[in-house]
Parts: C-alpha cells; structure tokens; sequence
C-alpha cells in the first residue's frame, strides 16, 4: 500500500478529443514538473464490430491509432474522453489549469479534484503484476487487455 496520499485531477473535455488533439494536450502535460501518474479514460475503440448483424467484421475507425507521447509510441484504442492525473502536490494543479485554460479555446472543459485513481492494490493487479508490484502502475489494470500500461519518460 502507499504511504503517502498524492492530489488527482480529472480534466473532462466537452468533446471527445481527436487523436492529433489529444496527442498536443498529453504532450503539454508531460512537460509539466510533478505530474506522477496520467490515464487516458474514455469508450473503446474495438478492431471488430462486438454485436449486431455485421458482429466480428473489421471496425475501420480512424480515431483507433497510434500517438506519440513523450518518447513513447501509445496504440490508442479509445475516444480520449477524459484525462486523470496524479500530482506531487497541489501546487502543480494551477499549472494544469492554466495549461488547460490556453489549450480549451474552442470548447469548454472541466477541471475536477478527488480521488479518481485506486491508491491501494486490487485483485486485478495482484493477478497482473504479483505480490511485489510497482506502486507507479496500481490501478492501471485492464484485466481484459494483454498489454502493460506505457510508461512516458521526459527530460526534465
């Protein structure tokens, strides 16, 4: 379990953003000092249609690609709804607004406080990473995903 008990933020669009606008704010958000944790949150993006009468065949969606984020190349396999983060501390969450304030100009968004991300283990990371995982990745398990969350290093 953690120790310490660190800030989040849970910036919400008006819109879905677009895969190019939703690259620009992650990257303006990586290069902001105190931000520990990010996840991109919002209504999948399968590569087969799940249901209906055309269930199994292709989904071709343009939105459903890669971005490039940091020094990582991200599979986005979502419409960017939301964005949540962790932060050292609270003083880090005026940069984000300010940020936000110059990068929402066309439409409006939602900048929120709380507790959006688990802090303490559950099941599914046990079963995903074991006993001694990496407090960085608690909460970010997708149990039905194969893949590991992206890890974003920046220069800083």
């Amino acid at each position: 379990m953690m120790n310490a008990t660190f800030p989040q933020v849970r910036i919400v669009p008006l819109r879905m953003l677009k895969p190019e606008t939703a690259e620009r704010l992650l990257n303006m958000l990586a290069g902001i000092a105190g931000i520990r944790r990010m996840m991109i949150h919002g209504p999948g993006l399968p590569k087969k249609v799940p249901y209906g009468p055309a269930r199994g065949s292709p989904n071709p969606h343009p939105d459903r690609r890669a971005i490039h984020v940091g020094d990582a190349e991200i599979a986005l396999r979502i419409a960017a709804g939301e964005v949540i983060l962790e932060v050292e501390d609270a003083s880090v969450i005026e940069e984000i607004r300010s940020l936000c304030d110059g990068f929402f100009m066309g439409f409006s968004y939602q900048l929120q406080e709380g507790r959006f991300m688990k802090t303490a283990p559950t099941l599914v990371d046990y079963a995903k990473y074991g006993p001694c995982a990496d407090t960085m990745f608690i909460g970010l398990a997708d149990p039905r995903n194969g893949e590991g969350p992206v890890l974003i290093r920046t220069e800083r």
